[in-house]
């Protein structure tokens, strides 16, 4: 199943991030700062957000990114390039990420590794490891940012010319580290490409990016991943558009077509705990924030309705709540299963979510 649909603007309330600590830009190191904070740059407070990587399947960048979303100036890291060596990955920088943060408001700055260490796996192969962005960089970059006057957008496609210089700073800044650690890295002719995709315009990254997504998306539709717990094996492709040139290239676990409707259930598991992590739950909702501003939605060709779900299983979870459950019910639940106080709290906060943006949760055993 193919669907597609569209996004003009983005219309949505959080409740569920987390409590940003206060970080003063003079005390700012990038390198050991939390994944998200609340920075002070001269009495103007900003939230920043960190990438470790520029894909966006890795350490939950949209959980980092989601935490910042309360906030009327939002930042975000991203290093444009991350190479680990010939025997781990090297990850670029996509279009479509930009373009993501764009639509979201969020202000990105591109950035580049200038140091790491060497580390010896347990098959005896060489990569590299706790690689250390510029920090001096950064800080010149997030000073701009509180009187910048025009919209997030903006500041991105300025970002977007300044991309093959930090991208070419990055190769040069890799082949020292290799020089200093004695680890081999990938070769320069995949960066060169990346480059000259760059150097070519707007369209041809665009183009260059939209190929790895697609591609990257033929791989999970094939692939049931350990973090979920389906019900069906219906899963879905999804393409979405929006008016900055951004083309989206998700897969939906589930789909199942309910009052004429298609339910796109974003399915987060748990074989351990007693439900998903909050990482799993964020990085859902930012789906859920896509997902609940589609429009024009077609399947397969077809124009149809969507209702968006985020479903929570566990292993171990007893029972089954909905956001639509009563506090009776939520509590019996919470008691059932042994629910701590702050899972509770972030439980309610999400259930609260979920009926302000109109859509659906459900926790049941998978």
């Amino acid at each position: 199943m193919n669907i597609k649909g569209t996004i003009t603007s983005v219309i949505y309330e959080t409740k569920s991030s987390t409590t940003l600590k206060e970080v003063g830009l003079g005390e700012l190191d990038i390198n050991k700062s939390p994944a998200f904070f609340m920075l002070n740059i001269d009495g103007v407070k900003v939230a920043v957000s960190k990438w470790v990587s520029p894909k966006r399947t890795r350490s939950y960048p949209y959980e980092r990114v989601y935490n910042t979303l309360l906030a009327s100036k939002k930042i975000t890291i991203i290093p444009v390039v991350k190479d680990e060596g010939t025997a781990g990955d090297r990850d670029f920088i996509q279009w479509d990420t930009i373009a993501l943060m764009s639509l979201l408001d969020v202000y990105v700055i591109l950035i580049y590794y200038i140091d790491a260490e060497k580390r010896i796996t347990t098959s005896g192969k060489e990569k590299i490891t706790k690689q250390k962005l510029d920090n001096e960089f950064i800080n010149k970059e997030l000073k701009k940012i509180p009187n910048y006057h025009s919209s997030a957008l903006h500041w991105n496609l300025k970002q977007m010319k300044s991309l093959s210089a930090i991208v070419d700073q990055a190769k040069s800044n890799y082949k020292k580290i290799s020089d200093k650690t004695g680890v081999k890295l990938k070769s320069e002719k995949g960066t060169d490409n990346f480059l000259n995709k760059i150097n070519q315009g707007v369209a041809s990254f665009m183009n260059f990016s939209r190929t790895r997504v697609e591609e990257a998306q033929k791989r999970e539709f094939v692939t049931i991943q350990p973090k979920e717990a389906l019900s069906t094996a219906t899963k879905a492709k999804i393409t979405i558009k929006n008016y900055l040139g951004g083309l989206y290239c998700f897969i939906v676990d589930e789909v199942e077509l309910k009052d004429n409707t298609f339910r796109l259930i974003e399915a987060k598991h748990t074989a351990s705990g007693k439900i998903p992590s909050k990482g799993d739950v964020k990085d859902g909702l930012l789906k859920m924030i896509l997902y609940c501003n589609l429009e024009d939605v077609t399947s397969d060709g077809l124009v149809c309705k969507t209702t968006p779900v985020l479903k929570l299983t566990s292993s171990k979870m007893k029972g089954e709540l909905t956001e639509k459950s009563d506090s009776k019910k939520r509590n019996e639940f919470y008691e059932e299963n042994t629910i701590n106080k702050g899972d509770r709290k972030f439980l309610n906060s999400l259930f609260d979510e979920a009926k302000i943006n109109s859509f659906e949760v459900i926790l049941e055993n998978g």
